[in-house]
């Protein structure tokens, strides 16, 4: 996605939204944009409303003291897991490490049990500027459980 469209978000509004408060709005922009692929759907002084084409969609303001429920010490977000699912890891991967930009452990591939099958994934795991911990993840396809484990 390019430039702010300055419209609402192209796949719809989700049921469930997350707004980030940041530390500094710029530098938490060019991370989100330049480095995990988000454009942004629309903004305003202080905010703005970020949007990946495979629907993921998140909200960044600059922190203003509002809605502050307590103590905001770096890393933000303790014990927070945002989750961004992509087309193509690689494309991220390669933009973080382009940057220098320091991952959270390593690029895995994980198979998890989704009730009666397992799905898999490739995913990394990497820290904003302000500390907020950002999985991002490519689906590799799904498979029938292993016979131990069959219902």
């Amino acid at each position: 996605m390019g430039e702010a469209a300055e419209a609402p978000p192209r796949s719809g509004w989700p049921r469930l939204m997350v707004e980030l408060h940041m530390s500094d709005l710029d530098r938490s922009l060019r991370f989100w944009r330049n480095l995990l692929g988000f454009g942004v759907a629309f903004s305003r002084p202080g905010f703005v409303y970020l949007e990946r084409i495979e629907g993921a969609q998140v909200m960044l303001c600059q922190r203003h003291g509002r809605f502050e429920t307590g103590p905001m010490e770096t890393p933000y977000g303790r014990g927070a897991l945002f989750q961004v699912y992509v087309h193509n890891l690689a494309v991220v991967a390669d933009a973080l490490s382009a940057r220098a930009w320091p991952l959270y452990g390593d690029i895995r591939e994980v198979w998890r049990r989704w009730g009666d099958r397992e799905g898999g994934q490739r995913e990394l795991f990497v820290q904003d500027p302000d500390g907020y911990l950002v999985m991002v993840a490519e689906h590799i396809g799904e498979r029938a459980l292993p016979q131990e484990d069959a219902p």
